[in-house]
């Protein structure tokens, strides 16, 4: 039986179930949670950037949304509040459309 110790999607299981195999699962408090939710970001990250195509690049960016919106509760957040606060750090820092890429800056 392969060993997985991985955050899996909420529906898993009831898809390992419908398959006929055998599973063992535990539910992580919100410390363990976190954590998972970070090693899976990580893990999408380095998917999203393998990518080489639109489909898959779509699929990976909608995955790391999915973890998100897995986050901001154990944080006790919104995802209203965590648009408000992109929206302001966009207004006063701009966002990341143009592609600039900073070589250096020279001190006075």
């Amino acid at each position: 039986m392969p060993i997985y110790n991985k955050l899996v999607r909420d529906l898993i299981p009831q898809v390992i179930e419908k398959s006929g195999s055998k599973f063992s699962t535990l539910i992580l408090d919100n410390s363990e949670h976190l954590t998972e939710i970070k090693n899976k970001l990580f893990e999408e990250v380095k998917e999203f950037e393998a990518t080489d195509n639109r489909k898959d690049a779509l699929e990976e960016l909608a995955d790391i949304l999915e973890l998100i919106h897995a986050a901001l509760p154990i944080h006790e957040a919104t995802y209203e509040e965590l648009e408000q606060i992109r929206l302001a750090k966009k207004e006063k820092r701009g966002g990341f459309n143009e592609g600039i890429y900073l070589i250096e800056v020279e001190d006075e």
